[in-house]
């Protein structure tokens, strides 16, 4: 793998607008009913007036070791040479393993092409222009960092190097490409 793609989402910058979400259905034509990212808003937290929220991403989390691929009977689902779990509509019999074993729950079967669907950081589209994601670019606050790992001068790299982070999930091995600077309210002090 040359290249490493991944995704950072600073809870402390992200403000709950669903921005992102909007991007993304527009960019990649997903339907109403259905959605490759959100910002699920949980809260308040604390006593009024010193209330807070977390602001949890739900996406895709580009598993290194992705489960869904390992269930695939005919390959549908797979990762390319950039790191990006992806799936090829013309080899996917609908047998919908893949979203079984999602352990993020994030596949769903698009009601229009009838196969699995999830966010591939707009590869067909946006990176395939050398463009970075939608969600990231419409982010008004700048919450999201997106690039290649592998380069160590990349700006993603850099927040990696010296920003905490977390993963989500890291027990199941999952590997996944999707950080979080976790929210300062949420104990770790940057």
């Amino acid at each position: 793998m040359t290249k490493r793609y991944v995704l950072v989402h600073d809870e402390n910058k992200c403000i709950g607008c669903q921005a992102c979400n909007v991007a993304c259905r527009s960019e990649n034509n997903v339907p109403e009913s259905v959605t490759r990212i959100q910002v699920r808003i949980e809260g308040p937290y604390g006593n009024f007036p010193h209330l807070h929220f977390k602001y949890n991403r739900v996406s895709c989390e580009q598993c290194e070791n992705a489960p869904c691929v390992k269930v695939c009977p005919t390959g549908a689902a797979y990762v390319n040479d950039d790191g990006i779990v992806s799936i090829n509509e013309k080899k996917c019999v609908g047998c919908l393993y893949c979203v079984a074993a999602c352990p993020y729950k994030v596949r769903f079967i698009n009601p229009e092409t009838r196969v699995p669907d999830k966010c591939d950081f707009c590869k067909e589209t946006r990176l395939a222009r050398g463009e970075e994601p939608a969600c990231v670019t419409v982010c008004p606050t700048q919450a999201l960092v997106f690039g290649d790992a592998n380069d160590m001068s990349s700006e993603v790299r850099k927040v990696l190097d010296t920003k905490p982070h977390y993963q989500q999930k890291v027990n199941l091995g999952t590997e996944p490409r999707v950080y979080r600077i976790p929210s300062r309210k949420g104990g770790i002090k940057a």
